[in-house]
């Protein structure tokens, strides 16, 4: 059965299909049919596709990136072991200090020298916050990693005065008490951050502070003006919705309203898992992401709609992963959220990439959550590292994927879930760059089966090998660990491209991604 599964106006076809009783059958051939105009854009990808995000949770600041003590570490007790790697990942946007943990927490705590910063008691993750990680540890880590900083600011019991003063102290170059203390604490020029959250997870009954869609509305609408007459500069992030239940849209509906004239993006997080062993229908889970990237776009169109024209509002998937093993009562301590990762969770990774990248004119900023040991791409021990399956794909996409999103033509084949009729066995995105490159990124979705793709260009040829990055394993349990990396990227031979087709037999349970040029 065609699937233009890549094709907006197909798109509502898919999500609204009947639902299944039987997982992994196949409905059609053994290969795909991939039509590529290069002329037919989504948009341009944003680099900031490719973030993460630290909080003050469990090991990923403390124990983490941050280890002082530990002799991996620097004199400024950042890890560097860790900081190789995370440079490596082209980490591209980086978000702090949370999370629900910037719901209480107060930026003066985190400046000043580290061993008269005071221990706060900190109620989101159960543990005493010793404050030695603060604004300066920050965005010192950001100049190290070549990343953009993105701080979310506390809605939750903090007031509109403190997240003014926080943009003042980091981003006014004026003269005045709060950049007095920040020049006094050893920063003279001002660092001139540009991302700023309106909170975290309002929505959220787990939240402090948590408020309803119209009460933060108007409480971030106060907050957003202060700190935009603070610094004009600066792009706002509302917090959207982290809870998907019957009132998801209208929270973001409501938020949007009130806050149109001064945000920038629109926030939304979402965690997937496979805790019922379905592998078929946690491969799956991408197409309500793709979903709910469609009905938000639709909502801010429609607020926007609603008043003269203003600047686009887009979104900021500014946390996702899977996470499900670690995670339930026990969320309290230094030793939390730990998952680990297999090749499953890795082929996730790379759809829920792939659907960024395919609906790359809304989606401009994501971060996966989080960078290291808290439901992480890396994860540390006293003495090393290793790299979770997870980070293979990430790097991928972050090293390579650039430049203007491609609109795909998809025919192939699909298999049902319990919730949808047609899932395609290949999930495919493509990028092109005004420098005649190609990237197809290609997850096969089949446990067991190879798959052929065959590439037919429309309005170009390629012209020369294309490269071959392959992430797999040997199963789709397989884990890596401090003695052991079975799931990782091999790159293989090449292949040979000449005329408008290209024939590529996808492995079973893998990510691929294929990189040439093409010629007029």
């Amino acid at each position: 059965m065609p699937n233009n599964h890549l094709s907006r106006r197909h798109f509502a076809a898919l999500v609204a299909a009947a639902p299944a009783i039987l997982s992994g059958k196949q409905t059609s051939s053994d290969s795909a049919t991939i039509k590529i105009d290069t002329d037919r854009k989504i948009g341009e990808i944003d680099p900031k596709l490719y973030g993460n995000f630290i909080e003050h949770l469990g090991r990923c600041i403390t124990n983490g990136i941050f280890d002082e003590g530990n002799s991996l570490s620097d004199s400024s007790g950042f890890r560097k072991d860790v900081l190789k790697a995370v440079n490596t990942l082209h980490v591209s946007i980086l978000r702090w200090p949370g999370g629900n943990f910037s719901s209480n927490y107060n930026w003066r705590d985190g400046i000043g020298s580290r061993d008269e910063r005071p221990r706060r008691l900190e109620m989101a993750w159960g543990t005493v916050e010793d404050n030695r990680f603060g604004t300066h540890e920050f965005l010192d880590y950001i100049s190290r990693i070549g990343a953009e900083p993105y701080i979310c600011t506390n809605l939750g019991t903090g007031s509109w005065d403190e997240a003014q003063q926080w943009v003042e102290y980091v981003n006014s170059d004026q003269d005045t008490a709060t950049t007095r203390l920040r020049r006094k604490n050893g920063r003279e020029k001002p660092w001139k951050v540009p991302y700023w959250g309106l909170g975290n997870e309002m929505d959220g009954p787990w939240q402090m502070g948590h408020r309803s869609a119209d009460d933060y509305g108007k409480f971030a609408l106060e907050a957003a003006k202060l700190m935009h007459w603070t610094d004009k500069d600066i792009k706002l992030i509302a917090a959207g919705s982290s809870l998907f239940d019957t009132n998801w849209i209208a929270w973001n509906r409501t938020v949007l309203i009130h806050l149109r004239n001064h945000v920038d993006y629109l926030s939304l997080h979402m965690y997937v898992g496979n805790k019922d062993n379905d592998y078929y229908g946690f491969q799956a889970c991408t197409v309500e992401l793709a979903a709910r990237i469609k009905v938000t776009e639709g909502t801010i169109r429609e607020t926007l709609a609603l008043g003269p024209p203003r600047k686009p509002i887009y979104i900021a998937w500014d946390e996702w992963n899977v996470w499900y093993r670690a995670r339930g009562d026990g969320e309290r301590g230094r030793r939390i959220l730990e998952e680990r990762y297999n090749l499953e969770d890795a082929l996730v990774v790379s759809s829920f990439l792939n659907t960024f990248v395919n609906h790359a004119h809304i989606v401009k900023i994501a971060n996966m959550a989080q960078l290291v040991n808290v439901i992480a791409p890396m994860f540390t021990s006293d003495k090393g590292l290793f790299l979770q399956t997870i980070y293979y794909p990430l790097q991928l996409f972050a090293t390579h994927c650039h430049g203007s999103a491609l609109e795909l033509y998809v025919d192939g084949p699909t298999y049902k879930t319990k919730t949808y009729e047609a899932v395609p066995y290949l999930d495919i995105s493509a990028a092109y760059n005004t420098d005649g490159t190609l990237v197809l990124n290609v997850t096969n979705r089949h446990r067991d089966q190879a798959l052929d793709g065959v590439f037919q260009l429309e309005d170009k040829k390629f012209a020369g090998d294309f490269e071959v990055y392959e992430v797999n394993g040997p199963d789709i349990k397989a884990e890596n660990d401090f003695d052991k990396t079975v799931v990782q990227t091999k790159q293989n031979a090449s292949v040979k491209a000449s005329g408008a087709t290209l024939k590529y037999n996808f492995p079973a349970h893998s990510f691929t991604m294929l990189k040439g040029k093409l010629s007029a």
